[in-house]
């Protein structure tokens, strides 16, 4: 990956919030809630949903589980892997603290997901044991290619780039932001990194609340 094809990779992310903020602002103008708060704690709403490709993908127990299967709950789905140095292990822990202060009603609505982008050593036993380390009620997703994990990571557009994995102990470079999939199953929008835990346990609740 040259430093050209980095720097565009960057900028579509952060075109990507752009847009997003845009979005909320047309919002607010509809009447529905108080989107600036929802902004403030870094949750992005979308005007319209987004459905999410047909990818099938292993779960941290190994069953197979389809992308549509994602209903019932809201899912907080945020691409990552076991091996990463920083980020993850952050972003993960702040969502364990994040659930541990919401209200129980509110728990029950949610779901964390990690989606590895290291398929290559994210195994679902290596995906289990890593998510047991922060909370055993996280769910891990892994897929037979990284083909099929960039066509979830692109229709939610939180893309990554695929490592070189012939280097040892390499990294993947990756997002921050969370794609927020609603109890329909569709893409309801994302909340932007870095994460901020005290207004996310006061807005979560809000978002939550919707249909």
């Amino acid at each position: 990956m040259t430093r050209t094809q980095k720097t565009v990779f960057i900028l579509a992310a952060v075109i990507a919030v752009i847009l997003g903020l845009t979005i909320n602002k047309v919002l607010s103008s509809k009447g529905q809630g108080d989107p600036t708060a929802l902004i403030d704690a870094g949750i992005i709403l979308l005007p319209q949903s987004r459905n999410l490709p047909d990818v099938k993908m292993t779960d941290q127990d190994g069953q197979p589980v389809a992308m549509d299967g994602l209903k019932d709950k809201w899912s907080l789905l945020f691409f990552g892997y076991t091996f990463c140095p920083d980020i993850c292990p952050t972003t993960l822990a702040q969502l364990r603290q994040i659930k541990s202060e919401l209200p129980p009603e509110a728990v029950d609505k949610l779901q964390i997901v990690l989606v590895s982008v290291d398929p290559n050593r994210d195994t679902p036993k290596q995906l289990k044991q890593y998510l047991g380390y922060f909370d055993p009620q996280f769910k891990g997703l892994t897929a037979a290619s990284v083909e099929d994990l960039q066509k979830l990571a692109n229709a939610v557009s939180i893309p990554f780039i695929p490592a070189d994995t012939s280097k040892p102990n390499y990294t993947v470079d990756h997002s921050g932001n969370l794609a927020v999939i609603g109890p329909d199953g569709t893409q309801r929008g994302f909340i932007r990194a870095p994460l901020n835990n005290q207004k996310l346990v006061a807005q979560l609740p809000e978002m939550l609340k919707r249909k």
